[in-house]
């Protein structure tokens, strides 16, 4: 006879099998959901939908990073959003805190958050460098200029230039 295994701990649980193509993003959200429940988010709408939620411009430069409900009340509404910010929009964010959160209440029907506090944790900047563009050769431009030299108003003609090189250095692209 076997011998029966002894209970598994909660960590020691062997991960179920599908047994059926799972998409990218079930696969996903079953990884992140452990992270973010530890976090306070019950789901994880308020960190993917967080673009759509958050008021401009604090859509680009904050993340949600915790949520902290309160202690021994049931049923109690207005949990702490810890949100992490870019340096330069820390104060404003201090300012209108409140308005973040409206928007955010707004945005799910109901008093979810009761205050918006800025966590310690670094906020990624992400430098965005510009995309360099070769220099149109010189028979592109002289062909345009040929075309639109029999435009009479200097006005349209410079506008029309302007615009046939801008769609010739977006094919070299």
């Amino acid at each position: 006879m076997a011998d029966k295994a002894e209970p598994k701990g909660k960590d020691d649980v062997q991960p179920r099998r599908l047994n059926r193509a799972v998409g990218v993003g079930e696969a996903l959200g079953n990884a992140i959901d452990p992270a973010l429940k530890k976090r306070g988010f019950a789901s994880r709408d308020l960190v993917s939908n967080w673009p759509a939620m958050a008021p401009a411009p604090y859509d680009k430069v904050t993340r949600p990073d915790k949520l902290s409900w309160p202690r021994g009340e049931k049923g109690a509404e207005g949990a702490v959003l810890h949100l992490s910010c870019h340096p330069g929009h820390a104060l404003a964010l201090q300012h209108e805190g409140q308005r973040v959160a409206a928007a955010i209440n707004r945005y799910f029907g109901y008093l979810l958050i009761g205050q918006v506090r800025i966590s310690a944790t670094p906020f990624p900047i992400e430098d965005t460098v510009p995309e360099t563009i070769p220099a149109l050769p010189e028979v592109t431009r002289a062909r345009i200029s040929r075309v639109v030299e029999r435009v009479e108003d200097p006005g349209v003609r410079e506008a029309l230039r302007e615009l046939g090189q801008a769609m010739a250095k977006k094919k070299m692209r």
